[in-house]
């Protein structure tokens, strides 16, 4: 192999190109990215940079001593045998990296809606939070309560429209107890209530409604960012198809990041995870895969929240599991909650602003270690405490 191409110039894009120098690859290696931007890390983007705490969030990698090409300001057009079709002409590659990642949902209508997706993206918002300004937030998922709480601090009067019946709802089940934060701060939360258009002065709503706005932002979700690789050989179905070894059919081209839907042996099915520590850990696994190496991808997926003052943080799978609480959500600020499958073993755990329980639990998911439910619901013992045989 002498040439690998890497599309994608995301966390996900850096660390497959020093995960490939890591393998030993010597040969050339050329890093294609639609934004001009050089690569930067996406989770600061609603914090920090929203806070006003940063403006750059670049990624800590020399390229230059990694020896990579660089083409940014360039995006993939299509794929075909060996070829990859760039709007700055075709590349030839022995192996492919897709990190191509994914894009943000907008709603109908005419006016502006802001998304949170590229550092151009935070900047532009970081701009109109201004205090008094009032800002509609669309969607009370992880990055709608993000942009909520810096708009808050910011002193914006600031209005969430959530579409299900509580906060997270798409993503866990013990949203509604969150619901209390946005009070705390001011912000008034609409749940059960959908949006129908954007409009220049704010949001009309399916029932008529009006929630007047002089900023109105959408976090509805993204969708994997590979409409370029339609009609070529690899299979697409909620992003790339990849095996255990995030290969793709093509057995030149592997897939990381958020636009990779891979096979988990762990939980038995197939995942496409949205977060950093994905990015952050799948690019060896493929690396490692592109040059020939065994290697599996089956990690205790992670992610976490900063939002209205508290750090909320999650590991593991919790579908099909049976929800155990840690504490009183309703009393005490400090809580967890725990996801147990039907034979006793850990699956998933969410706490807020209860690291220990984290690491914990983590390690626990990944041991597949099983638990003592009735001492797991004591939020006194330590979870490594509530094991059992």
């Amino acid at each position: 192999m002498d040439h690998v191409v890497v599309v994608g110039a995301g966390l996900a894009g850096v660390r497959s190109i020093e995960a490939l120098r890591a393998h030993g690859f010597a040969g050339r290696i050329t890093l294609v990215g639609e934004e001009i931007h050089r690569p930067y890390d996406r989770p600061p983007l609603s914090k920090a940079v929203l806070l006003g705490d940063a403006d750059s969030t670049v990624v800590d990698s020399d390229l230059d001593a990694l020896d990579v090409t660089l083409r940014l300001g360039t995006a993939a057009k299509g794929l075909r045998e060996g070829v990859l079709e760039t709007t700055d002409g075709e590349l030839q590659f022995d192996g492919l990296v897709v990190a191509t990642g994914a894009t943000p949902i907008r709603l109908r209508g005419e006016g502006r809606q802001h998304v949170l997706r590229t550092i151009d993206d935070a900047l532009a918002l970081r701009a109109e939070l201004v205090p008094g300004a009032r800002v509609a937030i669309v969607g009370a998922g992880w990055i709608g309560a993000e942009v909520a709480t810096a708009a808050a601090r910011a002193g914006c009067r600031v209005t969430v429209v959530e579409a299900g019946p509580a906060p997270l709802s798409g993503a866990i089940p013990v949203g509604a107890h969150t619901v209390p934060w946005y009070a705390e701060v001011g912000v008034e939360l609409l749940l059960d209530t959908k949006v129908g258009t954007v409009d220049p002065d704010g949001l009309t709503l399916l029932s008529g409604d009006r929630v007047p706005a002089d900023v109105v932002v959408t976090g509805i979700g993204v969708r994997p960012a590979v409409n370029w690789l339609e009609g070529s050989d690899v299979e697409l179905d909620n992003g790339v198809l990849v095996d255990e070894h995030l290969r793709t059919f093509d057995p030149s081209v592997v897939a990381v990041g958020d636009c990779a839907n891979w096979w988990s042996r762990r939980f038995r099915r197939r995942m496409r995870v949205e977060h950093w520590d994905n990015a952050l850990g799948a690019p060896d696994v493929a690396a490692a895969t592109l040059l020939g190496e065994n290697a599996v991808y089956d990690p205790v997926p992670y992610f976490w929240s900063e939002q209205f003052g508290r750090m909320v943080q999650y590991a593991g799978h919790h579908e099909g599991g049976r929800l155990v609480l840690r504490g009183d959500p309703e009393a005490d600020p400090k809580w967890a909650a725990c996801w147990v499958t039907d034979d006793h073993r850990l699956t998933a755990i969410l706490t807020v602003d209860r690291p220990r329980d984290l690491v914990q639990g983590r390690r626990l998911v990944e041991g597949r270690q099983r638990v003592d439910v009735a001492r797991l619901a004591d939020p006194s013992l330590t979870l490594r405490d509530c094991t059992v045989a």
